[in-house]
């Protein structure tokens, strides 16, 4: 073999050119390149060196979705250097070497195991080598090719949404746009036809169609009409294959809605609207409703009512119910039915949004007359006027005649008036009133100074007919009669000096009168005839409702008279006049030299040495916090709590005792005497409370009792716990008793060596080695008891 040979492959293709396998034809591939030597020419006779090379490769190809029953034959591999001993195995690695493509290692040729899918993978990237089959020595160097997957049309198209949902304008001019639809196809779209999409529209002509490249839809129709129809379901297919004969399709369904415009004017459906209100209504009761019809929806539907025109639009007015579109007609002012009977009004409806564009449709609006009649009520009274106020005398007796109410049925058959007063508004009952003719009279005397006005309210109401009613407010004044005479505005009191400037002004006073002021002011002040002949004091009128009292003397004397009485006689400017006699109290006084008041008391002469009343005062409220000092400290010292219960003799359970006997168990008898525990007060039964007071004296039970010389503990202790439990004046709290009673044994038994040095004992004391070194001792001194007598 020649060092410059080189390697040779040879590749075969199959191709399939049909579906049908059993027509199918082989197309085979070679590409086989010869390196002869180690130059080749270039341009013009150029020569190129290159290095030795072990094969190149084309691309091998391979139909997808093959289903024959034998592998797919995609190429062969073949080396000038193989002889055909069999000498040289060719080898395949790489993407899917081994599983989906195998190799001959004899022969060289490559098969696809497997179905391939070019949209799960379309190319595969592989490695050929040749070696010496019995040392497995590369011959040539390893070189990569690759095997591509050659399309076919097995992938319909799809669309991106099963169901498309779009919105067109009604009355759309024809092309409107509507929605895009779109599809995609998997399958290769650089090889023939197989990704080339046509759309087109199986269902919704003639109202709409479809670009056939873009997937477009568009509108074929001028002038659809919502309120004719509003939804269409357009079917559109999208086909590959350009749309030719053999290609796969998928389709998708489209709901177009056609949106409102405002291309309709309201109408009403009738021209004449009838409708009738009760004279009892009141303003903004409603009398009736219209309507008018607007086809269109949403604010293009929205309709406004207004009243135009009529001889009822002062009485009347229209507002609009936008939830139901509708013109109520309500009452502005009240109607009689005795004055007017019938009344009419022109309603107009109008679009509130108008679209420019359908402008030429209208006008947008419509007009109807609606008529309204009047009914008749049963109405209640009316007052004439409607407010009363009257006048009557003070102090004029029970029946005075005060003045007259008048109501009168505004109805046609004028029915008969009865009149009440409201006694709510008259509770101390000063007036009564003729139920006939509404004539109101005084019941009582009235006072103009206890109450000047009385607001009461009278009730008319039909006598055939009690419910209806009406009621008027009157208001009486009552006139005012010099009934009072004129008295001090205040309570004065005067004071004069002992020496005292003569003529000199005391003080100035005024008057009042409860009258009113045609009966009261000018007041005129006077002294009595008798207090003319040698006056001590004088009174002079400022004739301004005021008077000053004077100082007829020079010196007066506390102790002679320390106080004089001034009568003073007041009269009214009232017809007939009214006067009355006030007395003025004028207390003597000690003054210093300017006039200025020390001390107006009598006592201040007698009482010079003794004590002031401040110092008495001081004095006794002293005695009175001694006394309450006093009080407090016994009361604190009473209220000392002694022991709940009291004993007549020390109780030896109350004490420690201390023994140096520790005594031989619970089974001696002898040591102690149980019975010195027992209580000599316990014996009777009854020990003596003073915190509270037994109800009955508790009875000991008996046979409950131990002797007094008993050595029995558990009886003495059960016996304890009854009397305990049994005793109804027993503290109500808990306590703790304490009783000397060891307990039944004692797994030690008894340590004392009291008795045990001067007795014999057959203990044995061997356990007490093993009981630690705090018991080291013990152990000692008992346990050489027996090494002792065994020496012995």
């Amino acid at each position: 073999m020649k060092e410059d040979n080189c390697l040779h492959a040879a590749l075969i293709c199959l191709g399939m050119l049909s579906y049908s396998l059993a027509i199918a034809t082989e197309k085979l591939n070679r590409s086989q390149l010869s390196l002869h030597g180690h130059h080749e020419k270039g341009k013009e006779g150029q020569v190129l060196h290159r290095s030795k090379r072990g094969w190149v490769w084309n691309q091998f190809f391979v139909i997808e979705e093959y289903t024959g029953p034998d592998p797919v034959l995609v190429g062969r591999l073949h080396s000038d250097i193989d002889s055909g001993d069999g000498n040289i195995k060719y080898i395949l690695s790489g993407e899917g070497a081994g599983i989906i493509f195998v190799i001959d290692d004899k022969s060289g040729n490559i098969h696809a195991t497997k179905t391939l899918d070019r949209e799960e993978r379309a190319q595969y990237t592989l490695t050929a080598q040749a070696v010496d089959r019995n040392t497995n020595r590369p011959l040539e160097p390893p070189s990569e090719f690759i095997v591509k997957v050659q399309d076919i049309n097995d992938n319909p198209p799809e669309f991106l949404h099963e169901n498309y949902h779009a919105n067109v304008p009604e009355r759309s001019n024809v092309g409107t746009s509507v929605i895009q639809v779109t599809a995609s196809d998997a399958d290769d779209p650089t090889y023939g036809n197989s990704a080339k999409l046509v759309y087109s529209i199986l269902e919704g002509q003639p109202y709409f169609s479809v670009e056939a490249q873009t997937g477009i839809i568009r509108t074929a129709l001028p002038n659809m009409d919502r309120e004719a129809k509003e939804e269409y379901h357009v079917v559109i297919q999208a086909k590959d294959m350009g749309g030719h004969m053999g290609g796969l399709s998928g389709t998708t369904k489209v709901t177009i809605t056609l949106t409102d415009v405002n291309d309709n004017p309201p109408k009403f459906p009738q021209s004449v609207y009838q409708m009738s209100i009760s004279e009892a209504a009141v303003p903004g009761e409603e009398a009736g409703r219209v309507k008018a019809k607007d086809p269109d929806i949403g604010e293009n539907g929205l309709v406004t009512y207004n009243i135009i025109d009529g001889d009822g639009i002062g009485k009347f007015e229209i507002t609009t119910d936008y939830e139901t579109q509708e013109g109520v007609v309500k009452l502005k002012e009240h109607v009689d039915f005795e004055k007017k009977r019938a009344y009419s009004l022109k309603v107009e409806a109008a679009n509130i949004h108008i679209d420019p564009k359908f402008i030429s449709n209208g006008p947008f609006k419509d007009t109807v007359t609606v008529k309204i009649s009047v009914e008749d009520a049963d109405e209640p009274p009316i007052f004439v006027p409607a407010t009363y106020v009257l006048d009557v005398e003070e102090n004029a007796g029970p029946g005075a005649a005060v003045g007259r109410v008048h109501a009168q049925d505004p109805d046609a058959k004028n029915s008969p008036i009865r009149y009440i007063i409201d006694r709510h508004t008259d509770l101390d009952r000063y007036f009564s009133i003729n139920a006939e003719d509404g004539s109101i009279t005084t019941t009582k005397s009235l006072d103009r100074e206890e109450m000047a006005w009385h607001n009461i309210s009278v009730v008319a109401s039909e006598v055939h007919n009690r419910h209806q009613e009406a009621k008027v407010p009157v208001a009486i004044r009552v006139l005012d009669v010099n009934d009072n005479a004129p008295k001090f505005a205040a309570s004065y009191e005067a004071t004069v000096c002992e020496k005292q400037q003569a003529n000199k002004l005391l003080l100035t006073i005024a008057a009042e009168d409860k009258d009113d002021a045609a009966n009261g002011p000018r007041f005129i002040f006077g002294l009595p005839p008798e207090m003319m002949q040698k006056p001590n004091f004088t009174l002079r009128d400022n004739r301004d409702n005021t008077a000053g009292i004077y100082a007829k003397r020079s010196s007066f004397s506390r102790q002679t008279q320390d106080s004089y009485f001034l009568p003073i006689i007041i009269s009214d400017g009232g017809k007939p006049p009214q006067s009355s006699t006030n007395t003025l109290t004028i207390r003597v006084c000690g003054c210093n030299g300017n006039g200025d008041v020390l001390s107006c008391n009598p006592e201040a002469y007698t009482l010079n040495a003794g004590l002031s009343t401040g110092a008495l005062i001081a004095i006794l409220a002293c005695i009175v916090i001694l006394l309450v000092i006093v009080v407090l400290f016994v009361t604190l010292k009473r209220q000392k709590k002694e022991p709940l219960i009291v004993f007549e003799e020390e109780d030896v359970r109350e004490n420690i005792i201390t023994y140096d006997d520790e005594g031989g168990g619970e089974e001696d008898t002898e040591a102690f005497d149980i019975a010195t525990l027992q209580n000599p007060d316990g014996i009777n039964g009854f020990i003596p409370r003073k915190d509270i007071k037994p109800e009955y004296q508790y009875m000991p039970r008996p046979g409950l009792r131990p002797a007094p010389n008993s050595v029995d503990v558990d009886d003495f202790i059960n016996t304890r716990i009854q009397e305990a439990d049994n005793d109804p004046t027993a503290p109500p709290y808990d306590s703790i008793q304490i009783y000397g009673y060891e307990g039944r044994g004692s797994v030690a038994g008894s340590l004392s060596s009291l008795e045990s040095a001067t007795t014999d004992s057959d203990l044995d004391y061997d356990y007490l080695q093993n009981w630690g070194p705090r018991f080291k001792k013990l152990a000692d001194l008992y346990g050489s008891k027996d090494i002792f007598e065994d020496d012995s």
